[in-house]
């Protein structure tokens, strides 16, 4: 017979014939609402884990470097010949911006080259007193980063002006990257932020950057920050009152939103029995379930299947508890009366030709 999709009874003889059935179902009871809920969703704190602000900033390769240096008294190396009131006195000099080469060194008359990857600028203000001293007059040397390039972060995709954004001393956290760039473009709840540190990778969507401040880290040189414009959709197919790939349209809903969202069961097609959430669950989520579940060791995310009994009022209060994940499916299945009902409708099209012919060989016979 024709049908949208398998029966109740179908799905549940499936998941339990033969080994090459590969999914797992699970009424949904207070146990699996349990474990759900207890699964940690992706986060840039348990990512990272790390509340302090970054350390000490140290000076790296293609960062730009300005030295001054001032003398006891005139007539030593760095003395100027006139006071000028733009300088910084007669016994100074300043010696032009340079960029950190990539042997780690900038290079300082009278001192030569001196290496300063990895270190502080009063490290590196000590370094230079130490090779002056004995040639210049008592020197002292203030050393400034301009534009520190190690010590920034990359802020991509959708914001107003993506740049690479320097970090200053007291520390910027992801949401202060964001805001210097000019924000978003995207409505919040569909946009996502991706920080890729030290090779590891952590999305998490923006609401929750703003509505916890815990996970609004703070940014590190060197971090990659990608904002991603995400719209958050399921799909409901079935006996349910709308066929639909249907927009979350807020931050996250709940399984009974999603029902209602998806127009709810039709009444006459609909088996309040064979309602189901469909999706990708991880391997340790899955063991929870059903820890007699044989999955491949190549798994890393095993297809689960939910079933509401919606004809249990309980059902109703477990299903607020129950998070919709993007690319869900909720299939809800045909009772077995509309097959029923089906056979019906099919007998009565096949015999309308032939009580018409004998309606119409009466009528001949009558006349």
């Amino acid at each position: 017979m024709p049908s949208a999709g398998p029966t109740a009874a179908e799905v549940a003889n499936q998941a339990q014939d033969g080994p090459n059935v590969r999914y797992i179902l699970k009424p949904l009871d207070e146990n699996v609402v349990s474990i759900l809920s207890a699964s940690r969703p992706f986060s840039f704190l348990s990512g990272f884990g790390d509340r302090r602000p970054p350390p000490t900033q140290h000076i790296g390769i293609g960062d730009t470097v300005i030295v001054t240096i001032w003398e006891a008294a005139a007539g030593g190396l760095f003395s100027s010949p006139a006071f000028d009131r733009n300088s910084t006195g007669a016994r100074s000099a300043v010696i032009p911006e340079q960029v950190v080469a990539k042997d780690g060194s900038i290079t300082v008359p009278y001192a030569g080259r001196i290496q300063v990857t990895g270190l502080t600028t009063p490290e590196v203000e000590r370094r230079i007193v130490e090779k002056l001293t004995g040639k210049a007059i008592e020197p002292q040397v203030l050393v400034t980063v301009p534009r520190g390039l190690s010590n920034s972060v990359t802020l991509l995709g959708e914001v107003t002006n993506g740049a690479r954004i320097p970090l200053t001393a007291s520390g910027e956290r992801v949401l202060d990257i964001i805001a210097s760039a000019g924000g978003i473009r995207a409505p919040v709840h569909e946009t996502f932020v991706t920080l890729n540190r030290g090779g590891r990778s952590v999305s998490v969507p923006m609401q929750r950057l703003i509505s916890t401040p815990s996970e609004n880290v703070y940014a590190h040189p060197r971090d990659l920050i990608t904002v991603v414009r995400e719209p958050q959709t399921f799909t409901a197919f079935g006996a349910a009152g709308r066929n639909a790939v249907v927009p979350f349209d807020a931050v996250g809903i709940t399984l009974e939103q999603a029902i209602a969202k998806a127009g709810g069961l039709l009444d006459y097609r609909s088996d309040p029995h064979g309602v189901f959430l469909l999706r990708y669950e991880s391997a340790e989520t899955a063991r929870q379930l059903d820890p007699t579940f044989a999955a491949a060791a190549r798994d890393t995310r095993v297809p689960v299947i939910y079933q509401i009994n919606m004809r249990d009022p309980r059902s109703y209060f477990l299903a607020q508890n129950i998070r919709i994940h993007n690319r869900d499916m909720i299939y809800v299945a045909n009772s077995e009366v509309n097959e029923f009902q089906k056979v019906l409708h099919l007998m009565i099209m096949a015999s309308q030709p032939i009580i018409g012919g004998a309606q119409a060989a009466s009528h001949i016979r009558g006349l």
